[in-house]
Parts: C-alpha cells; structure tokens; sequence
C-alpha cells in the first residue's frame, strides 16, 4: 500500500472490498451515503444490548455511490456483539448545558477550553477505565471553513459506520442532518476516525480533511465530539494516535462490527443532549 492517491480503479477495489468484508462477517451490507450531501442511507445500530439499544433507526432511501453525489461505499454493522459495558452513568456539567452516558468505570474530566473558544465554550475529554485517551466534547468553536482541497491532494475515503443523531445543528451548503460515524481514509495504510458531524466529507469519495464536526445554531459556535475533530491521511513519519490505523479495510470494518470498543463509544455518542 503507498501514499498516493489511488487511481479510479483503484476507488472501486476498495467500495468492492468493503462489499466482501461484510459479506464474510455475515453483517448487513447497504450502499450508504453517510456524509453526502443529502445524508441518506439505511443506517444500523450497532451499540448497546437492551432492546432499545440494539433496534435499527428508521431506514430512510439508499444512496448509490457515485461521482455526483459524493457518496462513498459503507458497511453498515450489525447489533452483534453490542456494548460490554454491564453499568452506565450519565455526566452532566455543572450548567447543565450538555449530557452524555458513559460507561460506569469509564473517566469524564472538564478541562480548560483552547484559546479562541467562545464565552462559555466546554472541553470534556473521555478515558477509559485504565486511562487511554477516547474522546473529546468541544463547544463553542469558531466555525472554520473548509480549506481548500487540490484534486492531487485529495484521498478515497470510506463511511464504514454511519447513523443519524437528532442534535441542534445549523444547515447551509455542505452540511448534512448530524451523523455518528466511523471514517477511514486511504494513505500509506487505512486511517480511521469515529466523531459526530454534518459537514459534507468530500465530493466523489474523496477528501483532504474529513471533519468530525457540527456546525451549531448561529451564535452557538461549532461543536465536536470524537476522537478527532479532523482525520486526515498520515504520513510515515507522524504520530497516528488518536486516529485508528489499519492494514486493510477488513480491520476497519472488524473494528466497528467484532470489538466493544466502538460499541461502547457509539453508545456514548449517540446519547449526547446539548441544550440552549
């Protein structure tokens, strides 16, 4: 695998990879569009056990990947295995601005807002029980426009996870309704990144900068809540953490489908309340 951008053909080996991945880990396959520009798809649940937890949303019309509509090919998981998390509790910070489950052993710490954050922003990180770094929920961030993406700079990217969250949220060109998701994108290796997001990913499949953000009611700021507020390819030589890598794309989606790191987590995103 190599850093450069891959070929057309190479696009469709990769959608058709992901296609394979699911069929031999007996999950549902759809073509979903994830972050396109219309947001549609038949999105799966795949945290938590309860009854609740497990029930797929709404299935809404499938988008067909293709170069017009930016949609890019996704495997959609299943509710198997679900969170592992037995116990959960819920922080909320002292004004009562925003709300999110955890898993009970889980660590929640509010720390200082980076400088440039508007009045009364929150910067709320998540460890796991032992210590390791999971998420972070940020409000009140100056909304940044997109940068600017040269054809020969953008990469396949691939939506292997995506399901819609009912959160305040502004619309406008290159916005979507809010979405969970799990991203990778193609470089040296796949590089992989769950968040919370209505900015449109990229046209055709591809993108410089897949952003793990929402852009807020006006006044509001932006917020985000993921491992990442922007996952981008990585080169050799730079530090991979927070962002997941993989060798293949069937990692990727075992990842999403087998492991009850993202399960948990998901659950965790997709309980987020913001008020005001």
């Amino acid at each position: 695998m190599t850093g450069t951008a891959p070929s057309s053909a190479g696009t469709a080996g990769i959608r058709s990879a992901v296609l394979r991945t699911c069929a031999a880990l007996a999950v549902a396959v759809a073509a979903l569009s994830g972050c396109s520009s219309d947001g549609k798809g038949t999105p799966v649940w795949t945290a938590g056990s309860s009854a609740a937890d497990s029930a797929s949303p709404g299935a809404s019309e499938s988008a067909t990947p293709s170069a017009t509509t930016g949609a890019a090919a996704s495997a959609s998981a299943s509710p198997t295995p679900g969170s592992s998390a037995a116990a959960w509790k819920v922080f909320t910070d002292p004004a009562k601005s925003v709300s999110f489950e955890v898993p009970q052993d889980w660590i929640v710490q509010s720390v200082a807002p980076d400088a440039g954050a508007l009045p009364g922003a929150l910067k709320i990180t998540v460890k796991d029980a032992g210590g390791a770094y999971l998420a972070t929920l940020q409000t009140g961030l100056p909304p940044q426009p997109a940068a600017a993406c040269p054809d020969d700079a953008a990469r396949n990217y691939v939506v292997v996870s995506s399901v819609p969250v009912d959160l305040p949220h502004a619309g406008g060109g290159g916005t979507i309704d809010p979405h969970v998701v799990f991203r990778v994108v193609h470089g040296y290796k796949y590089f992989g990144s769950y968040g919370i997001t209505n900015v449109v990913g990229g046209a055709g499949g591809k993108s410089c900068a897949l952003q793990n953000v929402v852009r807020g009611p006006a006044g509001k700021g932006d917020y985000s809540f993921g491992d990442l507020t922007v996952l981008k390819a990585l080169a050799p030589d730079q530090k991979v953490a927070p962002a997941k890598a993989f060798d293949t794309l069937d990692q990727a989606a075992k990842y999403v489908n087998e492991g009850s790191e993202f399960a948990n987590v998901q659950r965790m995103l997709m309980s987020l309340k913001i008020k005001n």
